[in-house]
C-alpha cells in the first residue's frame, strides 16, 4: 500500500494455539454476527498485527460452523487490510517435507452449506475475480521475508478445501491427487473469498 503502512491480520488456526497467549482480547460484531473470538492487538518489531483464532480460544468451532464472514468484517472493522491465514494441512505432494512452511497460489473448494459471500442480495450483488484467489504481492512478500530468515518455504501449489470435521477417506485422497491438489485443509474456502 502506498503512502503507509499495511495493516496485518493473522487467522490462527489449529496448529498455532499459542500464538497471542495472555494478550487481551477485543470483542467486534459485524452484521454477520460474532467472529470465533476477541481479537488481539500484538506487536512484533515495530509493526502492530491483529491475532483472531479461527477456531475459538478454546479450539471449540468446527471448520464448517466457522463464522467466516464474521471473521473477515471483523478484521476489516479494525483496520486490517493484509490477512495472513495460518493452516494445519495435509499433504499430498511428495515433494513437500513435514513442518515446510508453504504459500499456495491456488485454491480447491469442496465445501458445502457454508455461507460463501457478504452478498445477500438484499442491496446488490457483486462478482468477484477469483482466478488468483491468494493476493499475490502479499505471497511474494511472505516469500521474501521467509528466505531472509533463513525458512525452508515451499512456493506455490494447491490447498484444497473439504468440509471437514473429518479426515478424508483414502479415496478421497485419490481424487484429491488427479484432481491437482498439493495440500489438503478444511478452513481456506470460504475464508479467502
Amino acid at each position: 500500500m502506498r503512502g503507509r503502512e499495511r495493516q496485518f491480520a493473522i487467522i490462527a488456526g489449529s496448529g498455532f494455539r499459542d500464538f497471542g497467549v495472555g494478550a487481551e482480547g477485543k470483542l467486534v460484531d459485524t452484521p454477520f454476527g460474532a467472529p470465533s473470538g476477541p481479537i488481539r492487538a500484538l506487536a512484533y518489531a515495530d509493526q502492530s498485527v491483529f491475532l483472531l483464532p479461527r477456531h475459538g480460544d478454546d479450539l471449540l468451532i468446527p471448520p464448517h460452523r466457522i463464522n467466516y464472514r464474521a471473521n473477515m468484517q471483523a478484521l476489516k472493522n479494525l483496520g486490517a487490510d493484509a490477512v495472513i491465514a495460518m493452516n494445519t494441512v495435509g499433504l499430498i505432494n511428495a515433494n513437500l517435507d513435514l513442518g515446510q512452511i508453504a504459500i499456495p497460489d491456488q485454491l480447491l473448494d469442496y465445501t458445502w452449506g457454508r455461507e460463501h459471500s457478504i452478498y445477500e442480495g438484499v442491496e446488490h450483488i457483486d462478482h468477484i475475480d477469483f482466478t488468483q484467489p491468494l493476493t499475490e504481492s502479499l505471497r511474494q512478500d511472505l516469500l521474501k521475508a521467509a528466505n531472509d530468515a533463513g525458512v525452508d518455504i515451499y512456493d506455490g501449489g494447491v490447498y484444497a478445501t473439504t468440509q471437514g470435521p473429518r479426515l478424508e477417506t483414502a479415496a478421497e485422497v485419490d481424487r484429491l491427487e488427479r484432481d491437482g491438489a498439493d495440500f489438503i485443509g478444511m478452513t481456506a474456502m470460504p475464508e479467502a473469498a
